[in-house]
């Protein structure tokens, strides 16, 4: 989304509402966004207007949530979110107010979530509207939250996990009251569905700061409910010092090994958290072949080159490579110029037979034919064999092995 076009197509919406009379701003996170010099890739709109006088104005538009005052509008080919002002019961579920109120903007500020979250912007005088000091918190580098901090986390207890990703991606502090409430109230969290939970935890690790925002979640308590396990304090260090552009699995690889020294474990573990953060099978496939490889790596030096030529060849051999740097540069030097010798000869050459081949030269289907072929290809790797002929010959040998046993 071009974030030029999309702040225009929002004006346009802002604009039709004022023309029909009603007060209206952008609201909430492009609002901060553009006060931390971020370009807003979506923009939302508040306004005076109900749902049904949104309807008269765009006739298009659709309700993704009249009960809360939330239209969907379409401008310049994107979709924006126009609110009406509100002020919010209670939230019984922990997710959704039970019953709303129209309201102006001044109580509308009042029900969000956190003060840098809470500000208006008026873009045709190009000022700002804060009612709730968000500014003065963007200057000060807080995460505020807006009033009685137990009040807005018992509203909706995901916020306690909003709270962290917001203070990690923009390298912010929680403030002491709203982290207060964070540890208070850290058990709460077990109420919140897994998927919701998944979702916050997948957009901190993908982000560079992730580092932060997993020592954030140990240091408040939230990692007993995260992972529905014991809660740790092991330093997140692995995390932390991943690449910037690491994807998600490696990610969970790295904290799983930074909060679980025992090889044994990180399987169990990685299976355990499959559940707890709703992940999807290729997450958790790449995950588990991340870690298998990481134990490979711990033993590199003593492995034979057909294992290194393998583990060079894995689809996920960089992202695990990753968490190596991370935590042992010097093995992961030797591992890299290691590579770069073993690339000379090739890393995954083709083999030099197939299963076909072993049933023409008279071994017969059997459940020893893969173990045969696998045992083949690594002397090819290795370089003791290198033709065709020579591959049959050392099949038949192991099959006569096979047959002895």
């Amino acid at each position: 989304m071009c974030p030029k076009t999309c702040r225009e197509g929002a004006l346009a919406i802002l604009l039709q509402l004022r023309e029909a009379g009603f007060e209206s701003y952008f609201a909430g996170g492009c609002v901060r966004d553009r006060l931390l010099s971020i370009a807003p890739v979506e923009h939302d709109i508040a306004t005076a207007a109900r749902p049904e006088d949104i309807q008269k104005i765009f006739p298009k538009a659709r309700s993704v949530g009249e009960a809360f005052g939330v239209m969907l509008v379409r401008s310049h080919s994107y979709m924006y979110d126009v609110a009406t002002f509100r002020s919010d019961g209670p939230y019984s579920d922990k997710r959704h107010p039970d019953q709303i109120q129209f309201s102006d903007a001044e109580h509308d500020a009042q029900r969000r979530d956190f003060t840098i979250n809470g500000m208006f912007e008026d873009p045709v005088e190009e000022k700002i509207i804060d009612f709730v000091d968000g500014q003065d918190d963007i200057d000060a580098r807080l995460v505020r939250a807006i009033g009685d901090p137990h009040k807005r986390i018992e509203e909706d207890h995901l916020r306690m996990l909003r709270a962290i990703r917001f203070s990690a991606r923009f390298e912010f502090s929680i403030e002491d009251n709203t982290a207060e409430a964070i540890r208070e109230h850290s058990h709460a969290l077990a109420g919140i569905s897994r998927e919701r939970i998944g979702e916050e935890v997948k957009k901190m690790l993908i982000d560079q700061n992730r580092g932060v925002a997993g020592w954030e979640i140990q240091y408040l308590g939230l990692d007993r409910i995260v992972f529905e396990e014991n809660s740790c304090m092991n330093a997140p260090t692995r995390l932390g010092r991943l690449p910037a552009n690491a994807s998600y699995a490696t990610a969970l690889a790295a904290w799983i090994i930074d909060r679980h020294t025992s090889k044994a474990q990180v399987h169990e573990v990685a299976a355990s958290w499959r559940k707890s953060l709703l992940l999807s099978n290729q997450t958790c496939n790449a995950l588990t072949e991340i870690l298998t490889l990481h134990q490979a790596f711990l033993s590199w030096d003593s492995i034979g080159v057909a294992k290194q030529k393998r583990i060079a060849a894995s689809s996920h051999c960089m992202d695990s490579l990753a968490i190596i740097q991370a935590e042992d540069r010097a093995l992961f030097v030797r591992i890299k110029q290691t590579m770069t010798q073993l690339e000379k000869s090739g890393v995954a050459p083709t083999p030099l037979v197939n299963g076909n081949d072993l049933l023409e030269a008279g071994i017969p289907p059997s459940p020893w034919l893969g173990a045969i072929l696998d045992s083949v290809y690594d002397a090819q790797l290795e370089g003791s064999i290198a033709a065709k002929e020579q591959a049959i010959t050392l099949a038949l040998v192991i099959y006569k092995d096979f047959l002895g046993s």
